[in-house]
């Protein structure tokens, strides 16, 4: 069993202002096995971010045990369990692909065990690897300078924007390409890692990847996160933008979040082990100067 409930019930709202909302079989996660109707309604108003209610008649409730699904209202429980770490990066390998068409890294040595045994004492050896990639490879972080010339490159993203940041997931339904502002409504973003959730990452390294009908993140989308405070904003798929033809090449979520200062993390991988909320994310490049882009090893803490 999961430990965690949720409410079905019925609701009729109406509002100080005129005009009213019903909701039947409607689902909402709830702290613990037990809430009163008020407490329900409270919680109700929270997630839909409804003003000047009049009203809230709660009906048919029940209370089911099931994961939650995520949303305003509910933390994630502190269960007490030992916290685990996450891993949420591609592996980077001699010739994997990324972004189908673009360069993949190369990993060689610079210095091998043998040859470097002539600089050491005797039974003291050591490797050196080498690497040759475009910085769009694996798992990477987007800094402003990517989209803008005069954006901060790499060394000026602030750590507290990348490392140890309360994350919350957007699990995006099955079948949805475009994640818009309505999509995202229900969330309190605020100052939070977003990790969207499409499940586009089990065709990475495939020709799959690349195809135009690749979850994204729209324009208006993006807005509405820099609009609510959002700190970092990731995504599971080949890109946060749509590449597809309809898009004529056209980056607005990049360009909108970007231009906030909002750092963004693509190719994410293994989102589905992670709680609605109630964990910490972490993706930190190296300094590098001069450079917008960057792999990363993102990370959560659960």
């Amino acid at each position: 069993m999961t430990g965690q409930h949720r409410a079905q019930f019925d609701a009729d709202i109406t509002f100080a202002n005129g005009g009213g909302l019903r909701t039947d079989g409607f689902r909402l996660d709830i702290p613990g096995p037990q809430i009163d109707d008020d407490e329900l309604a409270a919680l109700l108003v929270r997630h839909l971010g409804l003003l000047m209610v009049d009203e809230v008649r709660i009906s048919n409730k029940t209370i089911i045990e099931e994961p939650h699904k995520g949303g305003r209202g509910v933390a994630a429980p502190d269960t007490g369990a030992a916290r685990r770490l996450v891993e949420l990066s591609h592996v980077v390998t001699d010739g994997m692909v990324t972004l189908p068409g673009w360069p993949a890294p190369r990993i060689t040595e610079w210095l091998t065990r043998e040859a470097s045994r002539a600089n050491y004492a005797p039974g003291t050896e050591f490797q050196v690897g080498r690497i040759d990639m475009i910085a769009n490879t694996g798992t990477y972080l987007d800094a402003p300078a990517h989209r803008y010339a005069d954006g901060a490159d790499l060394t000026g993203v602030p750590l507290d924007r990348l490392a140890d940041l309360p994350g919350i997931l957007v699990r995006v339904p099955a079948g949805t390409r475009a994640v818009d502002r309505l999509l995202l409504a229900p969330y309190d973003v605020a100052g939070r890692a977003v990790l969207l959730q499409t499940g586009w990452s089990a065709h990475f390294g495939t020709d799959r990847y690349a195809a135009p009908d690749a979850p994204y993140l729209t324009g208006d989308g993006a807005r509405a996160l820099v609009e609510a405070g959002a700190t970092l904003v990731g995504i599971d798929s080949i890109n946060i933008d749509d590449m597809s033809p309809a898009a004529r090449g056209e980056r607005p979520a990049h360009s909108a979040l970007l231009a906030a200062g909002i750092p963004i993390v693509e190719h994410l991988t293994g989102l589905d082990a992670l709680p609605p909320a109630g964990f910490r994310f972490t993706a930190a490049p190296p300094r590098v100067a001069g450079m917008g882009t960057f792999p990363v090893r993102a990370f959560a803490v659960v």
